[in-house]
This record gives C-alpha cells, structure tokens and sequence, in this order.
C-alpha cells in the first residue's frame, strides 16, 4: 500500500537536529486501519522516497497531532536539497503489510 502526500518539514525542538514531516491525518487513519493493532510503541515500518531518494525507515506515532511522524534523514536533505519549513512531496510504502 502506497501514500502520496505533500507535507511541510519541521525541526524538533528537543535535542539534536531532527527534522519530520507530519503525516496528513487521512493517511494516519488508513494506516492505522490497515496495520491495526501495533507492537512495542506503534512504529510503522515503511519505505520512504523524496525527489529521487529513497529510504527505507519507520514512522512513529504522535500523540499530539493524532498522526505519524515521518523522519528525514540528513542525507536525504542534503541531496535534495530540502529542510524545515520546506513543503516535500512524499512518497510513503507500507512494508510487510
């Protein structure tokens, strides 16, 4: 099952210089439709792709917003060219659903 969405990229404000990009909440609900119940703190294994660049990663529940956070990698910025506050087109794969 495949997922294309444009979302903004923000940083995270803690430590470090994470950068995600928030999940659009229809796409949340269809995943947690079709993954249902979830093990350990809800992860979802998925393949990721931005422009040409490709990724395998997980996406990770968040309680404040009721979606997925999707992380981008530091490589994945730089070849793209891409960072906070960008809009990105993404496109998202459910692995071993």
């Amino acid at each position: 099952m495949t997922f294309t969405f444009t979302a903004k990229l923000w940083l995270y404000s803690g430590k470090g210089a994470w950068v995600f990009a928030t999940l659009p909440p229809d796409v949340a609900g269809q995943i947690r439709f079709v993954i249902g119940k979830t093990r350990g703190f809800g992860s979802v294994r998925v393949n990721a792709q931005i422009g040409a660049t490709r990724w395998g990663t997980s996406v990770f529940p968040d309680k404040k917003t009721q979606s997925y956070l999707l992380p981008i990698k530091t490589d994945v910025r730089k070849r793209e060219k891409i960072g906070a506050g960008d809009d990105v087109e993404v496109q998202l794969s459910l692995i071993d659903v």
